[in-house]
């Protein structure tokens, strides 16, 4: 059974399966034969709002355009807020988690010349270091130079060349990222939003880079993979334990919810754009045009959902 709250006329539900998230339109009561109406309901008279929060008491198609705009696009961040409220849920579940604070150094450490234990790491290359994830993410395995600011005994200090090298192991793999250890930290709220926002932030940029990489030509239709290849993904996640299987949940909740968004025709984001028209010339773009785009992009989306559902079958064969 799902879970149901309902507040100013708005049901709120989380269903067995909460994956995505969207809006339901209920509409009024219709006319029976007689002519009247089956339940009695009068409509509220219009209001003249620039920004309205609600469509209340009438049918979505009589709403204004900043109205209807606005609802369709909730029902698209629904995505986010479903896909942020997973990853809050892994965050919280680890209990500690790494700070930007040195702790030690490896053996033969580059970075020790310059950097102290107890520094904590405020900027890399300009670039703020708010959680473990940014300073992880600020080296890629090789032996580089760096700029950064510390914070020592109380001060900000300007490092202007700290060279940092990756942790090898015996056979030359890389360990780690870095010659240094950071110190670990116990959860607290101000670290559970920050860890969050940051791995929320980076896995929206994965999916944004991996669209664009496909818009681009430089990955292929061939590296999709559709329902089958998604349910396959989500099995073995599961057999890897429920924090994998929660990852790759909140994984596809915000890939549906940016994708949802794209200016695609049949999607909430090309139906965002016609909306977007109407609100500021005040003209709806016609009907016929908004069918036709419609309709081609349905077509379009559906040859690919095929496509990518006769490629998942292939793999499996």
């Amino acid at each position: 059974m799902p879970v149901v709250h309902q507040k100013n006329g708005t049901t709120y539900s989380i269903r067995l399966l909460p994956l995505g998230g969207y809006n339901l339109f209920s509409r009024p009561p219709e006319e029976d034969e007689e002519g009247e109406d089956a339940t009695p309901f009068a409509p509220p008279p219009r209001k003249t709002v620039l920004f309205p929060l609600a469509v209340g008491g009438r049918k979505f198609e009589e709403a204004t355009a900043w109205q209807r705009f606005f609802v369709t696009l909730c029902g698209a961040l629904m995505n986010f807020v479903l896909g942020i409220a997973v990853l809050l849920v892994l965050v919280l579940s680890q209990g500690r988690t790494g700070s930007t604070t040195v702790a030690d150094f490896g053996e033969n450490s580059q970075s020790a010349a310059v950097l102290q234990r107890g520094d904590t790491i405020l900027q890399i290359d300009g670039k703020p270091c708010w959680t473990v994830y940014t300073l992880s993410g600020a080296f890629d395995g090789t032996e580089k130079t760096h700029t950064m600011k510390v914070l020592r005994g109380g001060e900000v200090v300007s490092l202007p060349a700290v060279t940092v090298a990756p942790t090898l192991d015996e056979n030359g793999n890389v360990l780690y990222g870095t010659d240094f250890r950071v110190a670990s930290q116990r959860m607290s709220a101000k670290n559970a939003a920050a860890l969050t926002g940051e791995m929320f932030r980076y896995y929206s940029g994965a999916i944004l880079g991996g669209f664009w990489e496909l818009f681009t030509g430089k990955a292929g239709v061939e590296e999709l993979s559709g329902p089958i290849g998604t349910v396959s993904a989500v099995s073995q996640a599961v057999r890897y334990g429920w924090r994998d299987a929660l990852s790759l949940m909140a994984l596809l909740t915000i890939n549906v919810g940016i994708f949802n968004l794209l200016p695609i025709p049949a999607l909430d984001g090309c139906k965002l754009l016609f909306l977007l028209w109407e609100a500021l010339t005040g003209h709806p773009v016609p009907e016929r045009a908004q069918g036709f785009v419609n309709t081609a992009g349905m077509v379009a989306l559906l040859w690919l959902m095929l496509l990518v559902t006769m490629q998942d079958i292939s793999r499996f064969l």
